[in-house]
């Protein structure tokens, strides 16, 4: 899906319309600040907001998805492609995860191996110093890489308003978690809650 492609769509259909920013933002209850966001092509309306966006702007979901109005023929080719679309981010997602799962796991292992072997075998004083603080640093690169992964690989959905957001690094390191959900505070409602993870946007 082309955000950008896709954020002109919808400018040019509420201009059709008659509709400024702030008329589609209070017909779908969300700020003035989103619409201008899905329009500069830096986010897509949440699934919720898909079917009632698409009724204001008297289009398709479908047509929304492929950002361009749609003749009989290519709305079923656009369809397929759509669904296609999703399907390829979701499992680009899961592989996100699973490489996290993956540099984890290794550096784990690669790094408390120098500690044991710093600790365990006889060696000069400076000697087990270097090795224990190389094996400190990969295992704190590694937890990075992989946190840097995960947050990117999908979406997190606020339990109050819907709203799909990507946290910033700092909220995401810092926010109490299991692995389906971090609390984590909505840029849409503001309000702190367990949100879900999601592997599409």
């Amino acid at each position: 899906m082309d955000q950008v492609k896709t954020g002109r769509f919808i400018k040019a259909c509420r201009k059709e319309k008659n509709l400024t920013q702030r008329e589609v933002a209070e017909k779908l209850n969300i700020s003035e600040k989103t619409v201008s966001k899905w329009e500069t092509g830096n986010g897509l309306p949440e699934v919720g907001l898909m079917l009632p966006l698409c009724e204001t702007l008297g289009i398709s979901v479908n047509e929304l998805l492929s950002g361009e109005r749609l003749d009989e023929k290519k709305y079923f080719e656009k369809a397929e492609q759509n669904i296609m679309s999703l399907i390829e981010e979701k499992a680009e997602a899961k592989k996100k995860i699973i490489i996290a799962v993956i540099i984890v796991v290794t550096t784990l292992l690669a790094g408390l191996a120098l500690i044991l072997v710093a600790e365990l075998l006889e060696m000069q004083t400076w000697l087990r110093i270097v090795l224990g603080v190389i094996g400190a640093v990969i295992i704190v690169i590694g937890i990075g890489l992989a946190c840097v992964l995960e947050r990117d690989a999908g979406v997190y959905e606020c339990k109050h308003c819907g709203e799909r957001f990507v946290p910033t690094m700092i909220a995401y390191l810092f926010a109490p978690h299991t692995p389906t959900t971090r609390r984590l505070k909505c840029p849409k409602c503001g309000k702190k809650s367990c949100c879900k993870k999601r592997l599409s946007k």
